[in-house]
């Protein structure tokens, strides 16, 4: 165990630093403390006890400069990632993108395209 209390606890998994019993890493809990969430609202969409909460803010306090370094580390690697499969998936993508109506669905593509266009005209 990196930390603990009595109940919650950061631990060291193949995730990298996580909140005991759950999957939920500090890089995630970073996501929203770099946005400048307030705890209540942290612990609401990860769904974590008030307590968990405490326990990765307290945590990533007391080990600012590695949470920090790990989680930049994390965010290049999720980006480097991101990179790969969309350059992996560009021809697929396009080839589908070519593709005509499944029999019977042509009312359906043809309104999809309209919404399409309109979303390009408000973008």
């Amino acid at each position: 165990m990196v930390a603990s209390n009595e109940q919650a606890t950061i631990v060291r998994t193949e995730w990298g630093l996580t909140i005991a019993g759950t999957r939920i890493t500090l890089y995630d809990v970073m996501d929203y403390v770099t946005a400048q969430y307030p705890p209540k609202f942290i612990g609401d969409v990860l769904n974590l006890t008030k307590e968990q909460v405490n326990t990765a803010l307290s945590y990533i306090e007391a080990n600012r400069a590695e949470v920090e370094a790990e989680y930049q580390t994390v965010l290049q690697e999720a980006e480097e990632t991101q990179q790969y499969w969309q350059e992996r998936n560009r021809e697929h993508f396009a080839r589908i993108a070519t593709m005509p109506p499944l029999p019977g669905r042509e009312a359906l593509w043809t309104k999809l395209q309209q919404q399409k266009a309109r979303h390009k005209e408000h973008a």
